[in-house]
């Protein structure tokens, strides 16, 4: 009887798991049956808002060992929120990434500021002290530099066109009030919302 390949490899697997099976005495629907359950099974829902924009789609956090004795709560899963008249259950990618932000994102992201000297190739470390020091030096500089109480047809403007805000996506409302009042009141001209695209 000729027989090829696929048939050798699934007749060896096949004798190789039923020999384990009754040599070792393996049992091995439980592990089919953790197999086949969702990471979810277990966990509590917990209702959420997307932190992104504000469309405000609902979302579904589940969440194992919620409110147990002796565990720390962790976050296995995020969903859109079906039930919600706003979103039906979708998310947008910035939405569907929202585990990432929950969880610290990349083990690669950097966790102090960072400073490249001009005409320098590597970054080097700096403290957050010295690096609001300079950040605060360099707007006042700037905004000192460029500077405009008047247009050229004598008009009050009072503006500055130096820098320019773009504004971060998981900044709540109340921040993104705060940081356009601020530039508005530097006389920034270019303030721009993430959030909108």
């Amino acid at each position: 009887m000729p027989i090829n390949r696929r048939d050798f490899l699934k007749l060896t697997g096949a004798t190789a798991t039923g020999a384990a099976y009754a040599a070792f005495g393996f049992d091995l629907a439980p592990a089919y049956a953790q197999a086949r359950s969702l990471k979810i099974d277990r966990a509590t829902e917990v209702r959420s808002v997307c932190p992104y924009c504000a469309v405000g789609c609902s979302m579904i956090a589940y969440v194992t060992g919620h409110q147990a004795a002796n565990t720390k709560p962790t976050l296995v899963h995020i969903e859109g929120d079906p039930d919600s008249p706003i979103n039906e259950g979708t998310l947008c990618p910035k939405g569907a990434s929202t585990m990432q932000l929950a969880l610290g994102g990349s083990a690669e992201r950097a966790l102090r500021p960072k400073y490249r000297a001009p005409g320098a190739d590597e970054w080097q470390d700096m403290s957050w002290d010295e690096a609001l020091e300079r950040i605060t030096r360099l707007v006042k500089d700037t905004r000192d530099d460029t500077f405009e109480e008047t247009d050229d047809d004598g008009n009050t403007v009072n503006r500055q066109r130096g820098f320019a805000f773009t504004g971060g996506a998981t900044q709540s409302n109340e921040e993104g009030y705060l940081a356009a009042k601020l530039m508005r009141a530097l006389g920034t001209v270019y303030i721009e919302q993430q959030a909108r695209v």
